[in-house]
């Protein structure tokens, strides 16, 4: 249903101008209602979504640019501040993927210089995406800008020989060799191509060297082709952070041992031991290393021996190297995954819990899976809500984090598992942290919410939907199902149903008597829904009975605020006077204040005078220098015909200003009671004055000349006289008018 378009126009405005000053919590507010009078609008979502943006509710941010695309999937700008809202929050891959889709669109405008930046942007996030660095090379190609092409050229060459694919990197180097046929890089990377020799990097114009990739080179690396399909980042090897350990172990032995020249029976063991790891002949590896050992005691042959043992269920025996093997960065991961693995065989679970935890957090902040604030808050808080966990929970928890680790797609799942538990934390704390990890089907049920949220992310809202909704079937409890059912709500543009979705799970939390779970929920309901005030009192319910009287008095203030937008001013002021019964008992001076003006301003709106002036003369008693209190009073008792009193207030707010030396907040406020109160000789007096102080003879003259015109008329022929005298001291252009009106007033 079409809105109310003046309306929506005084939202807009109010939210350029909050914009403007950098005010975003302003500028989100009236951006919101702009969009509950036109749930549709582009303009005011793309205002919205960069307001949120700036305040960093990035969560709310990405959910708004979501719709803004849904509503015109054809225009890149969402596209590609989502994208840089993803990027911020950590997630590089999914924000990469936007830029791609962000050049798709340039390029269907035509704008090829765009659609270029955007495909930098891309690859600069996710190293390794071939399909872009070959449509970068043809584009700069086209455009004569042959440095650059022939580095993406030779940056192909780089991806595909590091991933064994040998015909399509010599094809790039030639396309590279064509554009510089004598250049030493082109010509030394064919060469190493060809005979299987080493690959670097290339180097730009700049001498900067191109991003390697991330992953191993082995038979699981795979990147795009050039006709498109996502790189597989997702995977890795089946025996998780220990498996990656042992084949990155294995490369450095090797070189240290040919480094080292070890050729003697010392070095014979390792390089067998190495040779029957290769086989995974664990039994005859872990013997030719426990040879090797004493006179080889390196870091790569310790993970190496700790390893074997490990998986050969000698768990005593692994915990011994590992330890040794965690001063090697590039191995620790896999050395904590492995002794997580050996303390559980051992059944010390709150050793093997912690291991385990600091794995997960170990492989995130290596693959750069989200912001390293992010990485270290959601695993510092789940160190903490099972440090207090019975055994028998911990090994069922770390049975858990075992599978989560194992497998060829265990990176992605370990991004799945730290995004539930960051959410399961938000919503539930540490109780709630616990009850999912240690809950009979958990595993399925957070791969069902992790295709839920890939859906989302790829925009399959059914998919979705049909998922939440088979979760929901299977656990009928199970809130985060719920949740997400909201979220896609949100993303299709069913706002109420969102919010009655997210309002059924908050309730079912107040039941449960969860009360911080659902506040938090409500708290959620509410950045949807600012001016739902039935929402807005259940949770200032829930933070009284909570004792969290500082929230309830935040909310008291926004409830007042609300009805006042919505027109019920003795709603606002009901819901003022209620907290400022509680600032009373607990609150600042300064929420007092806040609170005593906000029911002031009503007061004045409805022509209360008398009461208005008790509260300001209230709040010049907490505040004896609140100028706004001494406007305030200036005017009502101007309407009151009382000017000498005003006089009085007005006389004490200039005297603020002039002691503080603010000579423009005089000037200005004079200038507006003028325009409202014309006809008051004092305003008129005053405002003359500070004009001759300031050298303005013009400003000053017409002031007086109207002073002088409001005295005679009031029959003040003796202060006219005086104000006449003033004027002709400034000697005007028609003095001799002036002179003799003077001389008519003496005589």
């Amino acid at each position: 249903m079409a809105g109310n378009q003046q309306a929506y126009q005084t939202y807009m405005t109010a939210g350029y101008d909050a914009a403007w000053e950098q005010n975003w919590d302003s500028a989100i507010r009236y951006y919101s209602l702009a969009l509950q009078e036109f749930n549709e609008d582009f303009e005011a979502h793309i205002n919205l979504g960069l307001s949120l943006l700036r305040a960093e509710r990035l969560g709310e941010a990405i959910r708004v640019y979501d719709r803004a695309i849904a509503l015109m999937p054809e225009e890149p700008e969402p596209l590609e501040r989502s994208a840089d809202v993803l990027e911020q929050m950590g997630n590089l891959k999914e924000a990469s993927q936007r830029y791609v889709r962000v050049a798709d669109l340039f390029l269907k405008q035509r704008d090829v210089d765009k659609a270029i930046g955007a495909w930098e942007r891309a690859i600069e996030l996710t190293p390794g995406m071939v399909a872009i660095h070959g449509k970068l090379a043809r584009a700069y190609e086209h455009q004569e800008q042959k440095p650059k092409a022939f580095f993406q050229y030779l940056m192909l060459g780089f991806y595909y020989g590091r991933s064994g694919d040998i015909e399509k990197g010599v094809k790039a180097i030639e396309r590279a060799i064509a554009i510089k046929p004598r250049d030493p890089q082109a010509l030394n990377m064919m060469a190493a191509l060809r005979s299987g020799g080493e690959l670097l990097p290339p180097q730009d114009e700049n001498g900067r060297r191109g991003a390697a990739p991330v992953k191993r080179l082995d038979s699981d690396f795979s990147f795009m082709d050039e006709e498109g399909g996502a790189e597989d980042t997702n995977t890795g090897d089946a025996l998780g952070p220990l498996g990656d350990a042992l084949n990155h172990a294995l490369n450095l032995l090797a070189a240290y041992v040919l480094e080292q020249g070890l050729l003697d029976a010392t070095g014979s063991d390792a390089l067998a031991a190495m040779e029957a790891q290769r086989r995974s002949d664990y039994t005859a590896a872990s013997a030719a290393y426990l040879r090797a050992v004493k006179a080889l005691p390196h870091p790569a042959l310790k993970m190496n021996l700790g390893g074997m043992l490990v998986l050969q269920d000698q768990p005593d025996e692994a915990v011994r190297y590992l330890g040794d093997a965690l001063v090697e960065p590039s191995l620790s991961a896999g050395a904590m995954h492995a002794l997580g693995m050996a303390y559980a065989k051992l059944g010390k679970h709150k050793q093997a819990n912690r291991y385990l935890i600091q794995c997960l957090q170990s492989v995130e902040g290596e693959r750069g899976t989200a912001s390293p604030q992010e990485i270290a808050q959601v695993y510092g808080s789940l160190l903490e809500a099972l440090s207090d966990s019975a055994p028998d929970a911990l090994q069922s928890i770390n049975d858990r984090f075992i599978r989560t680790l194992t497998g060829e797609d265990w990176p992605q799942r370990v991004v799945d598992l730290r995004q539930h538990l960051n959410e399961i934390g938000g919503i539930g704390g540490a109780s709630g942290i616990e009850e999912f990890l240690g809950s009979e089907g958990g595993d399925e049920l957070a791969d069902t919410i992790a295709r839920i949220d890939r859906y989302i992310r790829e925009g399959r809202l059914v998919l979705a939907m049909d998922e939440a909704h088979q979760a929901v079937e299977q656990a009928p409890n199970y809130l985060p199902a719920h949740v997400r059912m909201a979220e896609i709500m949100v993303k299709e543009g069913r706002l109420r149903q969102a919010i009655n979705k997210y309002y059924i799970v908050a309730r079912v939390y107040l039941i449960r008597e969860e009360y911080d779970r659902a506040a938090s929920v409500l708290s959620e309901v509410l950045d949807m829904a600012p001016l739902d005030t039935a929402i807005r009192q259940e949770l200032i319910s829930v933070l009284e009975y909570q004792g969290r009287t500082d929230e309830a008095l935040t909310h008291y203030i926004q409830l007042g605020q609300t009805y006042k937008q919505l027109g019920n001013v003795d709603g606002a002021r009901e819901s003022y006077v209620v907290a400022e019964g509680i600032a009373r008992r607990g609150g600042s001076r300064g929420d007092i204040l806040t609170i005593k003006h906000a029911i002031a301003d009503i007061d004045v709106s409805r022509l209360d005078a008398r009461r208005a002036m008790r509260l300001y003369e209230e709040i010049l008693e907490l505040n004896p220098e609140d100028e706004r209190a001494y406007r305030q009073l200036t005017e009502i008792l101007l309407n009151q015909n009382s000017p000498v009193e005003a006089m009085r207030r007005l006389d004490t707010l200039l005297g603020m200003y002039a002691k503080q030396r603010q000579v423009t907040p005089i000037v200005k406020t004079l200038e507006e009671l003028v325009r409202l109160y014309p006809s008051e000789i004092g305003l008129r007096s005053r405002l003359a004055g500070i004009y001759r102080q300031m050298g303005r003879k013009e400003d000053a003259l017409r002031q007086l000349d109207s002073l002088g015109e409001l005295q005679l008329k009031a029959g003040l022929n003796a202060d006219a006289a005086v104000t006449i005298k003033q004027i002709i001291k400034m000697e005007p252009p028609n003095i001799e008018q002036y002179l003799a009106l003077l001389t008519q007033l003496e005589g």
